[in-house]
C-alpha cells in the first residue's frame, strides 16, 4: 500500500478506540473498512462504492516510480497482520470487478483466493503497484466482452509487472549514464535496483515460447510454496534456474533458426 505514518495511518488493535476518528486520507479510508468489516467474506461478497471511489483518489496521478517505491507487501504483512493485507486486497479486487459490465464475473470466492494468491506472490511489490496494473487494465482499451475470470486478471496484473521490469530497466540505465554519484546512499540504491531487474529479467519469459503459460505457472507456484515454508530457498532457487533454462535454450534456438524467405 502506501506509506503509513504518524499523519496518514489507522492504529493497530493497540489503539483501537481510535477508529472512531475520521480518515484523512483516502488509504485510512481503505484501512478503515477493512477493520470495521464483520469479516473477508464480506468485502468480498459485498459491492462497495465507497471503496471505489477511495482507490480512485489513491490512483489518480499514481505513476510506475511511486508504486515501485511503495511499502512491499510483506512489509504491510507484518505492520497489518495477515487479515488486513488479505482485506485490502480484497477490496482492490472487488473494486475492479464492479467497475466492468459484464455479466458474467468472479464471484466472492473466486475474489478470496485471488487475493491469497496475489498475497503470496508479489510478497516485494506493492499494493499501489496492484492498484496501477488494474487502473491501466481498464483505461488501456482491454477488451473483457461478456466475461471476466480470475486467470483474466492475474494475466493483466502479470503484464503490468512485465511493464514494470521494464521500466526499472531503462531506469536504472539512466540512472547508470549521469555517472559516478558521491552520495554513497544513492549509489546503493542503484546498485540494489540493478540486482532486482536482472533478477526480474532473466525469468521474463519468451513471449514466443509454446509453453510460457506453464513456465509463468511454474515460477508462480515455486514463489508460494517458498513462502510458505513448503520447500527450501535452495529447491526454490532450482526450480527457477530450470524455468531460466529452458526460456534461454529456446530464445538461443529462435535466434539461430535462419529469418524466412520472401
Amino acid at each position: 500500500m502506501l506509506l503509513i505514518t504518524a499523519s496518514n495511518s489507522l492504529p493497530t488493535s493497540s489503539a483501537t478506540t481510535q477508529l472512531t476518528q475520521a480518515p484523512t486520507t483516502p488509504e485510512a479510508g481503505l484501512l478503515a473498512l477493512v477493520t470495521s468489516a464483520s469479516g473477508i467474506g464480506e468485502l468480498a461478497r459485498t459491492p462497495n462504492p465507497e471503496a471505489r471511489a477511495l482507490l480512485a483518489e489513491v490512483s489518480v496521478g499514481l505513476t510506475l516510480a511511486q508504486a515501485a517505491a511503495a511499502p512491499k507487501l510483506f512489509q504491510l504483512q507484518r505492520q497489518l497482520g495477515d487479515r488486513a493485507l488479505i482485506g485490502l486486497l480484497v477490496l482492490i479486487l472487488r473494486a475492479f470487478v464492479d467497475s466492468l459490465r459484464v455479466p458474467d464475473k468472479p464471484d466472492a470466492a473466486d475474489i478470496l483466493e485471488l487475493a491469497d494468491t496475489l498475497a503470496q506472490t508479489y510478497t516485494h511489490d506493492s499494493l499501489k503497484d496492484l492498484i496501477l496494473a488494474l487502473k491501466q487494465a481498464r483505461t488501456n482499451g482491454t477488451k473483457f466482452y461478456q466475461s471476466l475470470d480470475t486467470s483474466t486478471i492475474y494475466r493483466l496484473i502479470s503484464e503490468y509487472f512485465d511493464r514494470k521490469a521494464s521500466f526499472l530497466e531503462s531506469r536504472h540505465r539512466d540512472l547508470k549514464a549521469t555517472g559516478p554519484s558521491h552520495d554513497a546512499a544513492t549509489v546503493a540504491t542503484i546498485a540494489g535496483a540493478g540486482n532486482v531487474v536482472a533478477s526480474i529479467l532473466r525469468r521474463r519469459l519468451d513471449p514466443e515460447h509454446p509453453n510460457r503459460e506453464s513456465l509463468r505457472r511454474k515460477l508462480t507456484i515455486t514463489k508460494a510454496r517458498e513462502a510458505r515454508g513448503l520447500i527450501t530457498p535452495e529447491q526454490a532457487q532450482q526450480q527457477r534456474q530450470e524455468v531460466e533454462t529452458a526460456n534461454y535454450r529456446h530464445a538461443t534456438r529462435r535466434q539461430a533458426s535462419p529469418a524466412p524467405t520472401t
